[in-house]
């Protein structure tokens, strides 16, 4: 059942938005934010041969860097100043997270409030520079190993100069973009990190259509398939959009209290359990750990030889590991569903619900409080994780079905870009709903007041 804000939200029209100053402004503000964003992935690293590293880029694809340069908008594969991206801070807040959840002292500093939350920003902020300095330099390594062993020199100077600067450079570019996301979350509309993230991916449609169309052109796919493809993604951007929003609520119940005329009244509430729990954590991690030792083979494949044990061996791991092949599949399925298990439990602790529910005197009809609260919460997530957990697999299992069956890059349409999409713009929109709610308020207010005067 919508809920009263949801009813007036969803008859709200567009027509006052030119008389929301303020939203216009925080548009604004945010779309200049992205296009900055979009200028500096552009902007190459100091003493790397651009036209060089495209085909150097080429020799690498179907691993975890074609993950990595789809959230980071092509800026990984034109080796640019923010070629890391947001990855390293998304890294970093999991850590602290999964970190907070398991040990105790980080554990207190988390139920602190606003001060233990600026705690642990601060700390995500310190891994994130750690991990931009070690991603930098190990990349930099690489990029002078690799480029040398396949006759492809992409750094114009090899050496310590250029792996110092490299660092200096990739450490930089991250923790501005981390600082332009706050910027769009304090001054603009929806959280700056995720619309950074959207905006790399949405960033690759124009190739992907390109990519597209070349391949009709050529005759290497036909009309029906293009259909086809097209249809997927409706449908499976609808279904993200009714899982995403899907959630099973719990009626919860607190005492009869009197109210001013002395009146005994009970109030009732509700405890939504989102279908998704662990939101796009589960397909992130499975694919990172499926495509990392892909990657590994691939940049060790040019020192090795065919006829030897290692080269065979890195032979058949790179075919079965390979996209849409059976053993990637079930890997792959198996990990969604392992982590949408693992990560739900470190988000949502039923025990420390039920404690909570405790000492503000609500409860569940028919469940005593304490423990039994704490059992039957978990009973229910687990069934609902269940949903969730098969709904991320068909998303994200679905793409790369067709990806091996077509050959086409679907990176763009692959399920963990669209469930990112779609719930940064779903997200958004609802921010953009509540600043016209909140404006149409503010009116109705203004008119009250007015009348007062009047009379």
């Amino acid at each position: 059942m919508a809920s009263r804000a949801d009813n007036i939200a969803s008859s709200l029209s567009l027509s006052n938005f030119s008389k929301a100053t303020e939203l216009k402004k925080r548009i604004w503000f945010t779309i200049g934010a992205l296009i900055v964003f979009r200028f500096l992935s552009f902007v190459p690293l100091p003493g790397v041969d651009a036209r060089i590293l495209s085909d150097l880029y080429s020799q690498t694809q179907g691993g975890i860097l074609d993950l990595f340069n789809t959230f980071s908008g092509g800026s990984l594969s034109r080796m640019s100043l923010i070629a890391l991206g947001v990855m390293p801070y998304i890294t970093a807040s999991i850590v602290v997270q999964l970190a907070a959840s398991l040990h105790p002292s980080l554990m207190a500093l988390k139920k602190e409030g606003e001060a233990g939350r600026k705690k642990l920003n601060q700390y995500t902020r310190y891994g994130t520079v750690g991990l931009c300095a070690v991603q930098g330099y190990f990349l930099a390594v690489s990029l002078e190993a690799y480029g040398a062993s396949s006759g492809l020199p992409a750094v114009v100077d090899p050496g310590l100069l250029f792996r110092i600067g490299a660092v200096i450079s990739l450490v930089g570019g991250t923790m501005f973009l981390l600082w332009l996301g706050e910027q769009i979350t304090s001054r603009g509309i929806g959280n700056g990190v995720s619309l950074i993230i959207m905006a790399g991916i949405v960033a690759q449609m124009p190739t992907f259509a390109s990519n597209l169309g070349q391949a009709y052109s050529a005759g290497d796919t036909g009309s029906l398939l293009i259909i086809g493809l097209i249809v997927m993604i409706v449908v499976m951007i609808l279904g993200i959009c009714f899982f995403e929003r899907a959630q099973r609520r719990l009626l919860i119940q607190y005492p009869k209290r009197a109210t001013q005329r002395g009146m005994m009244q009970a109030d009732r509430s509700h405890l939504p359990l989102k279908i998704n729990t662990a939101g796009v954590i589960p397909p992130i991690f499975a694919s990172s750990l499926l495509l990392l030792p892909l990657t590994i083979t691939q940049f060790a494949g040019n020192s090795l030889t065919p006829e030897s044990t290692m080269g065979q061996f890195v032979i058949s791991l790179n075919q079965y590991l390979g996209h849409g092949k059976p053993l990637y599949m079930l890997l792959y399925a198996a990990g969604i569903i392992f982590f949408s298990f693992f990560y739900t439990a470190v988000v949502f602790n039923p025990e420390e619900t039920a404690d909570n529910l405790k000492k503000n005197g609500g409860f569940i009809p028919g469940i005593r409080p304490g423990k039994n609260t704490a059992n039957y919460l978990d009973y229910v997530l687990t069934r609902v994780t269940v949903i969730g957990a098969i709904y991320l697999t068909i998303v994200c299992c679905v793409p790369e079905f067709v990806l091996a069956q077509t050959g086409l890059p679907l990176l763009f349409m692959g399920g963990t870009s669209l469930l990112i999409v779609v719930n940064v713009t779903v997200d958004t929109i609802t921010q953009i709903q509540s600043h016209l709610l909140a404006h149409q308020y503010g009116d109705l207010i203004k008119k009250a007041k007015l009348k007062g005067r009047l009379r």
